[in-house]
């Protein structure tokens, strides 16, 4: 059994790294925090993961350029504006990074810069300009102000931190995510960076990123839209003092798991605060021909409007989930599904066989009242298995979203 502990510091866990966040004035409100920063104290082994929106923020384009060489230092965010769309896009971006630089002596090409909110509004580089050195100043363990800061429509700021033991040094992998709307990714979700104190390699910190999303931030869906800026980022400063990880082994596959930790911890909190949300939904595949064919399954079952409607009003209509199965496009024998339902208050069985069976509809109520609900689903046909994270859909996502820039 391997072992870790969540710990308190967020973003800041790790060592050698500092945050902040501040209201600088993109956004109107001025309760709201807009810019965000994150510092390390030495240049970092890098990577990061990209939405596959063919439509892209100028903001990916030169956080790309910039960790072509697999490192970065810094991080900088702004909310309130997307930065996407814009004609000067690039050059905000790049002025952003040029910003960082003159305010901490960290070189703008090993600034990852990322930008969220209302796609195609002008962004006037003058507000971040004006807040850098109250930003830089304030920087500590400040990662709850350092989250707040890249909300958008989120409810809650999303931050986690672990500690474990890898090489026989304490190890630490923290991260914070913000995506409440517009989520249905291919990558990650919305915006999401983390930090880590463990020495690896960039390629293979690359290998654990673009392997883990398959499985956490890949299978997130709020809404079905998948946003224009959606960026996945980690810095490595290797403080903890292990031996650098350069190859496929024990460590490897130990800092991946531990890696898988934080990543899944950030995508239940992305979806249990999707936008209008009252349950975080977690749909459960198992017995699959192929990794594959779970993970489609699940992401049918938790992308499905009707499915989630059904969850808002706590009505075990599980026909919608066969309904998602058979559209979904993997090949699979219907006849063989088994699904049930289940929640803090218990577990009840729907339907065995692709048939459905008596159950009793107010103990099914009582579990469905629930803010989480999990959607286990049996295929009967292998031993492969994934998991999908969504929300319920409610009136109140349609009011956000009617009146989004105003």
């Amino acid at each position: 059994m391997i072992k870790y502990q969540f710990i308190q510091g967020g973003i800041t866990a790790p060592s050698g790294f500092k945050a902040n966040g501040i209201h600088c004035g993109i956004r109107k409100n001025k309760l709201k925090k807009d810019l965000a920063l994150i510092v390390a104290e030495n240049r970092c082994t890098s990577a990061a993961v990209y939405t596959q929106n063919l439509v892209k923020g100028a903001p990916l384009a030169v956080t790309k350029k910039n960790l072509s060489d697999g490192y970065a230092q810094a991080v900088i965010c702004n909310s309130g504006n997307a930065n996407t769309c814009n004609a000067d896009g690039v050059e905000i971006a790049e002025k952003m990074c040029a910003l960082v630089e003159k305010q901490t002596g960290i070189s703008a090409s090993d600034v990852i810069v990322a930008s969220t909110g209302v796609i195609g509004q002008p962004l006037d580089v003058t507000p971040i300009s004006n807040g850098m050195e109250s930003l830089v100043k304030g920087l500590g363990d400040n990662s709850h102000d350092c989250a707040q800061a890249i909300m958008t429509t989120d409810t809650v700021k999303k931050e986690v931190a672990i500690s474990f033991m890898l090489g026989g040094k304490e190890c630490k992998i923290a991260g914070i995510a913000k995506g409440s709307g517009m989520i249905h990714p291919n990558m990650a979700t919305m915006l999401v960076f983390m930090t880590t104190d463990v020495n690896i390699s960039s390629a293979m910190l690359q290998k654990v990123v673009s392997a883990d999303v398959k499985d956490t931030f890949n299978m997130i869906s709020v809404d079905g839209d998948t946003s224009t800026n959606d960026m996945l980022t980690i810095m490595a400063s290797g403080k903890a003092g292990n031996k650098e990880i350069v190859s496929e082994g024990a460590d490897y596959k130990l800092f991946k798991k531990m890696f898988n930790v934080v990543s899944g911890e950030l995508c239940k909190k992305i979806a249990g605060d999707g936008e209008g949300a009252t349950k975080l939904l977690e749909c459960t595949v198992i017995g699959a021909q192929s990794k594959k064919i779970a993970r489609t399954v699940a992401k049918s079952v938790i992308t499905s409007s009707l499915f989630k409607s059904a969850m808002f009003g706590s009505d075990a209509n599980w026909g919608r989930v066969l309904c998602a199965i058979g559209y979904s496009g993997a090949n699979l024998d219907v006849d063989k599904i088994d699904v049930s339902f289940s929640s803090s208050k218990g577990n009840i069985p729907v339907c065995v066989g692709g048939r459905g069976i008596e159950f009793s509809e107010e103990k099914a109520k009582e579990i469905l009242l629930e803010n989480k609900i999990v959607i286990d689903i049996n295929l009967n046909s292998g031993r492969n298995k994934a998991t999908a994270w969504g929300c319920d859909l409610t009136y109140e996502y349609v009011k956000i979203n009617g009146d989004y820039r105003t």
